[in-house]
């Protein structure tokens, strides 16, 4: 039993000191498609192609700074969230969209937790985890909030993306 606890112990200190900032989180690997990117409207918004169906979805648990509300201006960093979902999920990238409670939210919109489908990349987190955007926990979609917390928090601590950009 000491034996086991040794090796998991030295498992995660090795783990926790291997300097992987860009090493993108993963699922087991590909994972069976379930839609296809048509356009990154925003940081936490996309159009995709659903079983031929053109959805607009949005990421569920993150908030990234705005640049396409009605009469709002564009926020810190908004612009930068929109380019670096964009380089995520390019116009024609196979997603597995993933849902929790709630189906849609007031707007009409699909609320999904996306993954790209060739390497399982959870676009979520990765979004949250560069320091491109906040958890926002809208209950009761709350399956990942906690992952989306601890990776915001960690972010913060090493001023990644609009942590170093913006004040507020």
């Amino acid at each position: 039993m000491r034996r086991v606890a040794v090796v998991i112990c030295s498992a995660l200190v090795i783990a926790a000191c291997t300097d992987q900032p860009d090493a993108a989180p993963t699922t087991n690997g590909a994972l069976q498609p379930n839609g296809l990117v048509v356009y990154v409207v925003d940081g936490d918004t996309v159009d995709i192609d659903v079983d031929g169906t053109e959805e607009r979805v949005r990421l569920i648990g993150i908030d990234t700074p705005e640049t396409k509300k009605q009469d709002s201006p564009v926020e810190c960093f908004g612009p930068e969230a929109t380019a670096f979902t964009t380089s995520l999920l390019p116009v024609g990238t196979p997603v597995y969209l993933e849902r929790d409670v709630e189906a849609r939210d007031q707007y009409g919109r699909l609320l999904a937790y996306v993954y790209r489908a060739d390497d399982g990349v959870f676009v979520n987190l990765e979004i949250v985890r560069q320091g491109y955007a906040q958890p926002l926990t809208i209950p009761p979609n709350v399956a990942h909030s906690d992952e989306f917390v601890e990776a915001a928090r960690a972010a913060e601590a090493t001023d990644a993306g609009l942590w170093a950009s913006c004040s507020g």
